[in-house]
C-alpha cells in the first residue's frame, strides 16, 4: 500500500499571489526568502517543496502576472479596429494596469529586473523575453495595419513598434516614481500625437 504524503496546509494560488506582490514591489534581487516566507505565510521548506526554488517561484509569478495584467493589452491590440485607435487603447490599458489602486505601481516586467549579480543572468534573460513578447505584439498589430492599408508598406515597423514599446516602459518607470493615471494620460496624448510624424501618409 502506497503511503500518501501530508497534504499541503496552505492554498497554493493564494501563496503565489502573495509572492507576486512581493516580487512586484521589490524586484527579484531585493526579495529575500524571509520576505517570501513572511508574505506567503509558509516556511521556506514549503516554498522549495511546492515551487522548486526562488527563481522558479519568480518565473511562475511572472507568468501568472503576465497572463492577468497583459490580457487588457492583448485585447486592445487584437480587438480594437483601426491601428491608431488600437495602439492608443493599448497604451491606456497599460496605464490602467500600472496605476491600479489594488496593486503596486509600475510593471513587474520592468521592476522585477535583477541588475548586477552574474548568477541572475537567466532571470534577466527571462524578463527580457517577456518584454520582447510585448514588443512583438505591438509589431504584429502594425503589420496588420499594413495589410489593412492603414500604414504604408515601406514604413519602418521596427522603429514604430519600439517607440510605442518604449512609451509603455517609460510610463511604468513614471508610475513607480509616483505619476498617477492622469499624468500618464498626458503622456498617451503626446505619444498618439506623434503618429502623424511616424506614419506621414497614414
Amino acid at each position: 500500500m502506497t503511503t500518501r504524503g501530508r497534504p499541503r496546509s496552505f492554498d497554493r494560488d493564494t501563496a503565489l499571489r502573495a509572492a507576486i506582490d512581493v516580487f512586484w514591489r521589490q524586484g527579484y534581487e531585493a526579495t529575500s526568502m524571509s520576505d517570501l516566507t513572511r508574505a506567503m505565510g509558509i516556511a521556506s521548506a514549503s516554498i522549495y517543496a511546492c515551487y522548486g526554488s526562488k527563481e522558479q517561484l519568480f518565473r511562475e509569478a511572472v507568468e501568472v502576472y503576465g497572463s492577468a495584467s497583459g490580457e487588457p493589452i492583448r485585447r486592445a491590440l487584437q480587438e480594437i479596429p483601426g491601428v491608431r485607435d488600437s495602439i492608443a487603447a493599448m497604451l491606456r490599458a497599460a496605464a490602467d494596469n500600472i496605476t491600479g489602486p489594488d496593486s503596486p505601481p509600475g510593471c513587474m516586467f520592468v521592476l522585477g529586473q535583477p541588475l548586477g549579480a552574474t548568477e541572475n543572468a537567466d532571470v534577466r534573460a527571462f524578463l527580457a523575453a517577456q518584454r520582447q513578447a510585448q514588443f512583438d505584439r505591438i509589431r504584429e498589430r502594425l503589420e496588420q495595419g499594413v495589410a489593412d492599408g492603414e500604414i504604408p508598406a515601406d514604413a519602418d515597423l521596427d522603429a514604430i513598434a519600439r517607440y510605442f514599446h518604449t512609451v509603455v516602459q517609460g510610463m511604468s518607470v513614471q508610475a513607480i516614481d509616483g505619476a498617477g493615471r492622469a499624468d500618464l494620460e498626458q503622456v498617451i496624448t503626446c505619444a498618439t500625437a506623434a503618429w502623424a510624424a511616424l506614419i506621414p501618409l497614414a
